[in-house]
């Protein structure tokens, strides 16, 4: 007589919870046959105020304890990354724990585009904060919704490049797409009311450079200047001889920087006076607020600073932190998602749990991904203000754990 699988029990359940959790909530979901199951068992189309919206994953499911791991949770890719990857509706893997009756999800298509197709993941990790049950279900479907989301219109654009270099661009940034004669791709990136671009060159394995028009035109870089007493140093920009680009494309640059500068100014009346903006504090005569500027090096080793400080005064603070992010009921999913993948890499989480000043200096001892779940281990929030306040006053950490208001601390 032929045997049933053990595991069959086990995944069977895993499919009813989710189907049972998404379906309470009045989303519609469709049961693959296992005989045409290649990498998915399940597709949801969410809803939104009792109509069907045109919002559509597929849902990859695992039931067991062998999914396990360490930190949480891990999904192999097998034979699946190429169509989890560049599939039209994105895949998401849910690992159902049948000792603790929970689900636990991760974007698998988000991963894998990170990572990219030269250094692919072998697993989609899943992080013990991605619960999903009746109160994180509102929070999964609105991540869902707006991954799916960006795939439309403008925002499809501009996740199409930044897939492609691997950069995440604000829907509200100025980025700009030239192709030149060699089938070379150059991209063009400003934040709105900067002086400073980036540009992402396909030629330079899309390594940041930083212009202004004024580096552009020029071969040599002004000497530092001197601002309250200390010598800064220019950023470090480059010119149009160091980036190799030929005249044609420098006269891209160029109208890209005069395009966006001409977008930044605002609306003008018909004698090109800039119209005033109703309720804007410029306008209505009160004092404007001031908007944060920091380059990014400067704040990062600052951030690093205040961790090793924290850590050097309270050893135990990296653990005590990661216990408190556990509890943390309201978790934004997209923080969720972004653990999944960093906490899948052994030499990540090692690097962060021996986190110290013994074995790390600056940024550049330290992997990136690394610094990142540090951030989001220790870290609620960081705001930054006005550039003209003291740098300890510009930046400002909002900790997991509130630093101790003793004598002990050392943090800033």
């Amino acid at each position: 007589m032929p045997k049933i699988p053990k595991g069959r029990r086990v995944g069977q359940a895993a499919v009813n919870a989710v189907r049972t959790l998404l379906e309470e909530h009045d989303h519609i979901v469709q049961e693959i046959s296992g005989q045409n199951d290649f990498g998915e068992d399940l597709y949801v189309a969410f809803t939104e105020d009792g109509e069907v919206t045109s919002d559509t994953i597929k849902v990859q499911v695992k039931g067991g304890e062998s999914w396990r791991r360490g930190n949480g949770y891990a999904v192999p890719v097998d034979r699946h990354g190429d169509t989890w990857a560049e599939g039209n509706i994105p895949v998401y893997c849910v690992v159902y724990d049948p000792d603790a009756k929970d689900l636990y999800w991760a974007n698998a298509t988000q991963q894998l585009r990170r990572c990219g197709p030269l250094n692919p993941p072998r697993f989609i990790g899943i992080s013990p904060n991605a619960v999903l049950d009746d109160t994180t279900i509102g929070s999964f479907v609105a991540q869902a919704r707006r991954y799916v989301g960006r795939y439309r219109g403008r925002q499809a654009f501009l996740t199409h490049l930044g897939e492609m270099t691997g950069t995440e661009f604000d829907p509200a940034d100025h980025v700009l797409h030239f192709v030149n004669g060699d089938d070379d791709d150059l991209i063009f990136w400003k934040r709105p009311g900067d002086a400073v671009a980036t540009l992402l060159l396909s030629a330079q394995e899309w390594e940041p450079t930083w212009v202004t028009l004024e580096s552009l035109m020029r071969s040599e870089l002004s000497m530092p200047e001197e601002r309250n007493g200390r010598e800064i140093p220019d950023p470090d920009l480059w010119t149009a001889e160091d980036l190799g680009l030929n005249q044609s494309e420098i006269m891209w640059v160029a109208a890209c920087f005069t395009s966006t500068r001409q977008a930044d100014q605002g609306p003008e009346d018909a004698l090109g006076e800039p119209i005033d903006c109703e309720g804007c504090l410029s306008c209505t005569g009160q004092e404007p607020a001031e908007h944060g500027s920091i380059e990014a090096d400067v704040l990062h080793e600052y951030v690093l600073g205040c961790i090793l400080d924290r850590i050097e005064a309270e050893p135990d603070l990296m653990q005590r932190s990661i216990l408190v992010m556990r509890e943390e009921p309201d978790l934004e999913a997209d923080i969720v998602a972004e653990l999944g993948s960093l906490e899948t890499e052994p030499r990540v989480v090692r690097q962060v749990n021996r986190l110290s000043r013994a074995t790390v200096e600056t940024v550049e001892d330290i992997d990136p991904d690394s610094f990142r779940l540090a951030i989001l281990y220790l870290i609620h929030r960081i705001y930054v203000g006005g550039p003209s306040l003291p740098l300890e006053e510009q930046v400002r950490i909002v900790w997991r754990i509130p630093e101790p208001t003793g004598p002990v601390s050392q943090a800033r």
